[in-house]
């Protein structure tokens, strides 16, 4: 079953089975390798249809987020690789289209679907496709937080291009229906009766007086309030729904009405979460993303909690801190759990909030408050603070305001691969004015790193990796002053290794694997790079000739490249800086080991290539 399944020839029933062996296949695979579970489990009739009434080979298939797309996979020639998901060279666990010509776009940021569905139905306007080929968007209720997905529904229903919105509300209708008379009138406006009428009606009042027309037009918009779809309608978008998303049937209905339409349609699906694999079935977070597990029990397999996470070292330091001062306040957008915020939010619910997959707002939001006084934690992953540059600029950085912005998820992250790795933060960062930027190196660190945060004046930000922290060999924590380094080793030989962040403990490592080489080099605890430690650095410069940069960043923007910056205004001639950053190219997919080494940054591979470069010709 390696081929595309063609699935338009299948009966209702043979289609249900199908359905079931995606489910278990989905299943299997996740429980192996990890993954994204109950979002796809919830997805599979939905998409099973849109392969049933759409054609994949034309038709843009766009599915928002991208990570509920594992059937879609399945359906078009990924069977038998589908083993290999989310794994080193193996299955994107997003939407890919270098993997496939059936993925129309990537996607793993959220939001984006309805505007690249708009771009794509301009483009088949232009070159006269319409006739055949149509934007299907696949987009989850969580994702209609964000901004962007107005601004294009705001367009949409403007110049009203053909393209199908079908709406996964897998959680809560986006209003919720009213008693009996909303659930039959949802129900019929699925239909084709409830349309044909539609159509007539609006064919027919442009021929009534205005009066009459008035009167039909508030008749229709009362049966529109008590449904889901007003909001919508208002927008000019035609809406069908709520339809049963698990129902083959109905979904085959809807789609094929939806298509006929030949105008933008907005069909609001509701599903279950984790539908088919009862542990999983419901609204629990823990389902959303997970790491391998027994399917009997539904328990991890991957167990270890011999060290703290730097996410759970970070959330209790922020609980300490809010303990202490009532004018710490905080937010998420949409990963409470993820980045350890839901601790807070239940401690002290007035104070921390998850806004949803609303990164902007976040921003803006938190900027007001720190206006008014308060100090606000900004704890958003790296690669998702991206989605609000222009509120960091504008909002909190021309004022000074003090914002704290906690990175988490910084470095290699493994398995989600190019849209999740976060890099480039240093890089994007450090452009703006007034923002100070420093990370901890352990968790003794983060408490620190956190205390420092409340303590200083304008706006700025930490980062922190995935996982625990690497082994620092229990090098003593100084508190964190503005600009200051921390010397950690002093060196017999005229090499320093220079440290950022999670980098110092992969520094720590080398040091000790190039030590039984016979090199003895000293460790420097870089702590600040921005405003750097000038004055530190120019002391190493008289002793150290070879400097070493290692940390989990773009090598563009990075470390490395603000030390070369520096040691050329300075005019340190005698210093060469190497820079074991990450190259200028998007990050694969897979276990953070193997990614590393393939980018030849592991510590053994470190060590190698600094013993090359001191002895060229050894």
């Amino acid at each position: 079953m390696n081929k595309t399944v063609d699935i338009k020839t299948k009966s209702i029933e043979e289609l249900k089975k199908i359905s079931s062996s995606l489910r278990k296949k989905i299943i299997q695979t996740v429980s192996t390798n990890g993954g994204h579970l109950s979002s796809n489990l919830g997805a599979v009739e939905l998409i099973v249809a849109m392969h049933y009434v759409f054609n994949s080979k034309q038709d843009p298939f766009i599915f928002d987020v991208s990570h509920q797309s594992y059937t879609h996979k399945l359906l078009t020639g990924r069977w038998d690789a589908f083993s290999t998901l989310r794994e080193y060279n193996g299955i994107s666990g997003y939407t890919k289209p270098s993997e496939s010509k059936y993925d129309y776009f990537i996607a793993g940021h959220s939001s984006t679907s309805i505007s690249l569905a708009l771009g794509a139905a301009k483009a088949i306007a232009l070159k006269n496709e319409q006739e055949i080929r149509v934007p299907v968007v696949l987009i989850g209720d969580g994702a209609m937080t964000a901004g962007i997905a107005y601004e294009a529904l705001n367009e949409l229903g403007d110049i009203k291009l053909p393209v199908i919105i079908i709406l996964n509300d897998n959680k809560m209708s986006i209003a919720k229906p009213i008693g009996a008379i909303s659930k039959f009138l949802s129900h019929a406006m699925a239909g084709d009766l409830f349309q044909k009428i539609k159509k007539k009606m609006e064919h027919f009042l442009q021929y009534l007086p205005q009066s009459a027309t008035y009167m039909a037009k508030k008749f229709e918009e009362s049966l529109k309030l008590i449904t889901p779809g007003i909001l919508f309608e208002e927008l000019g978008i035609d809406y069908i729904g709520p339809v049963d998303g698990h129902s083959i049937e109905e979904l085959i209905r809807a789609y094929r009405l939806a298509k006929k339409l030949k105008k933008p349609v907005i069909i609001h699906a509701q599903t279950l979460k984790g539908k088919g694999y009862e542990i999983a079935e419901g609204y629990e977070e823990n389902w959303h993303g997970v790491g391998p597990f027994d399917i009997d029990s539904g328990k991890s397999v991957k167990n270890d909690k011999s060290k703290n996470s730097a996410t759970s070292t970070y959330s209790n330091a922020l609980c300490s801190l809010a303990k202490k001062y009532k004018n710490v306040v905080g937010v998420t957008a949409a990963m409470p759990t993820g980045t350890g915020i839901n601790r807070l939010i239940e401690k002290y619910p007035s104070r921390f909030w998850d806004v949803a997959i609303a990164e902007q707002h976040a921003v803006t939001s938190m900027s007001a408050m720190a206006k008014e006084g308060f100090k606000p934690f900004i704890t958003i992953y790296s690669t998702f603070l991206q989605r609000a540059y222009d509120q960091v600029i504008h909002d909190a950085c021309i004022m000074n305001l003090n914002v704290i912005f906690a990175l988490d998820r910084a470095g290699i992250v493994g398995e989600d691969g190019e849209t999740h790795q976060g890099v480039f933060d240093i890089s994007y960062l450090n452009a703006i004015p007034n923002m100070t930027i420093f990370a901890p190196r352990d968790d003794e660190s983060m408490y620190r790193a956190v205390e420092y945060a409340y303590r200083h004046e304008g706006p700025c930000s930490f980062r922190y990796p995935r996982g625990s922290f690497l082994d620092c060999n229990n090098a003593k924590n100084l508190p964190f002053e503005l600009g200051k380094s921390q010397l950690l080793k002093d060196g017999i030989n005229k090499t320093l290794l220079i440290g950022y962040g999670n980098g110092v403990g992969k520094a720590v490592k080398v040091a000790k694997l190039l030590k039984k080489d016979g090199l003895d080099c000293a460790i420097l605890d870089l702590r600040f790079v921005k405003p750097i430690d000038v004055d530190m650095l120019k002391k190493l410069s008289c002793k150290y000739r070879d400097w070493f940069i290692i940390s989990d960043s773009s090598k563009v923007g990075g470390v490395g490249s603000i030390l070369t910056s520096l040691k050329n205004s300075f005019g340190w001639d005698s210093v060469k800086v190497t820079s074991f950053e990450y190259e200028d190219k998007f990050i694969k997919h897979g276990s953070s080991k193997l990614v590393e080494e393939y980018l030849e940054i592991l510590p053994e591979q470190i060590k190698k290539r600094i013993i090359e470069i001191l002895n060229p010709t050894r």
